[in-house]
């Protein structure tokens, strides 16, 4: 196992509450039907979309930004575009998150170095949804 797959292993074993930035309340997105998949199996999800803050996402409140999360978030799962991941991953250095994990697709490797220097762990291009069931978790 190389060392991308033993911290995404070590991730989805250890993380319990995920703030999954890019939240949508709509069913068809990517992003609701992972944070469904995620919270079967038995994470805490807190949903971050300004568009819906105040709103339900599958029965958790929506927060406008990471700030307004109280606990102390273990990953931000990112569903933003790559152009918006930067920004992203600053909010998640500036509230002290342990992990970010960017989703499928979206690479930012300069956001990337710069969580590292933060002491945040980095996945890239993948979906827990995925990794999960592939992991035998």
């Amino acid at each position: 196992m190389n060392d991308q797959e033993q911290l995404i292993r070590k991730l989805l074993t250890e993380c319990r509450l995920i703030a999954l930035v890019g939240a949508s309340p709509k069913p068809a997105r990517a992003s609701h039907r992972v944070m469904e998949f995620l919270l079967a199996r038995g994470y805490r999800v807190i949903p971050v979309n300004p568009r819906y803050a105040g709103q339900q996402i599958l029965g958790q409140e929506v927060r406008a930004s990471l700030a307004e999360i109280a606990s102390p978030i273990d990953l931000v799962d990112v569903f933003r575009n790559v152009e918006a991941a930067g920004e992203v991953i600053d909010e998640a250095i500036a509230v002290g998150a342990r992990a970010v994990w960017l989703q499928l697709d979206i690479v930012d490797e300069v956001g990337a170095e710069r969580a590292r220097r933060a002491g945040l762990e980095v996945v890239m291009d993948r979906c827990p949804a995925i990794e999960i069931p592939r992991l035998g978790l």
